[in-house]
């Protein structure tokens, strides 16, 4: 079979049998794209022509073009799921990539705002809002629910009213995977949900028949479901005058929040729960943080450090 005919099968079976989200997808069919590009290079346009040292060449190309190891590792895992397919369903007499490996990447500590600092972010949004400007009141809402629950960007975007619960101050989530969760959020996030929801949604709310819009919890300016990428511009616009250095997108919220749980005293298993990671190890790297947090205090406050 042709591999871009196989890479199009897998990546249909990904969404429509594995149900994985758009953005996973989309890293997917980037990786093999490329995968593609690299194999013609070397004029192997069959599925069962790949071979290990292939794979191993092409991470090694891409290495060499200066990507990051993270990105690497995430090729070399495309792989290995792509191939393993291929041996599954016949297409391939054996799996190329079985003992395909990628640098590990650089396991670097997730960027984290100060309480204090996100009160003076909060608060200048709270500033803003006091005018019920649409937009303004929006902002709002967003923040304070990506800071309140952890939530990924993604999951932020595809929330339908209904998914919200303002009498039980929790939000119903779809996670990677398709896995659902229930998420609390507190009493701050409650008001500005209910302040856009009673005064800024409905301004937002577009004229034409728009189906996913009549659902959408958060809307855009032009009355769409609010798109990731404004988000991003969000956050990114709120975070460039903040001290620190690291990403500046909402990533970091929901970095900022489990880390702030768990200097409270949260337990850990609590947080891996609202956090939605299928992994005890991925939320423990918080840990991390908050005890490098407190050496930060330790060496600036203590007489003898």
């Amino acid at each position: 079979m042709e591999l871009e005919r196989s890479i199009d099968d897998f990546v249909r079976y990904l969404t429509v049998e594995r149900g994985f989200s758009r953005h996973t997808i989309r890293s997917y069919g980037s990786d093999l794209a490329a995968l593609h590009a690299f194999a013609q290079t070397r004029g192997i346009s069959a599925a069962d022509a790949l071979t290990l040292d292939l794979l191993r060449d092409w991470l090694w190309a891409g290495s060499q073009a200066g990507l990051a190891k993270a990105t690497l590792a995430r090729r070399s895992a495309t792989a290995r799921s792509f191939s393993a397919w291929l041996a599954r369903n016949g297409s391939t007499s054996t799996d190329a990539a079985a003992r395909l490996r990628a640098p590990r990447p650089d396991r670097t500590l997730p960027r984290v705002i100060t309480r204090v600092l996100m009160d003076e972010i909060l608060g200048g949004l709270i500033e803003r809002a006091r005018e019920r400007d649409p937009i303004a009141l929006r902002n709002l809402a967003v923040i304070e629910l990506l800071y309140a629950s952890a939530l990924r960007v993604s999951e932020l975007t595809g929330l339908d009213c209904t998914d919200v619960d303002l009498d039980r101050l929790t939000v119903r989530v779809l996670g990677k995977g398709s896995k659902e969760r229930v998420v609390p959020f507190g009493v701050p996030a409650q008001s500005a949900l209910v302040d856009y929801l009673r005064v800024a949604r409905p301004a937002l709310v577009p004229t034409a028949a728009d189906a996913d819009a009549d659902h959408a919890l958060f809307l855009g300016s032009r009355g769409r479901r609010l798109g990731t990428r404004s988000v991003y511009e969000l956050v990114a616009s709120l975070l460039a005058e903040v001290p620190g250095g690291g990403p500046a997108g909402p990533h970091a919220l929901r970095h900022t929040a489990a880390t702030h749980l768990l200097d409270g005293g949260a337990d850990l298993r609590a947080v891996q729960e609202l956090l939605g990671h299928a992994s005890l190890g991925t939320t423990q790297i918080y840990t991390h943080v908050s005890a490098e947090r407190l050496k930060e205090s330790y060496r600036s406050a203590h007489p003898r450090a």
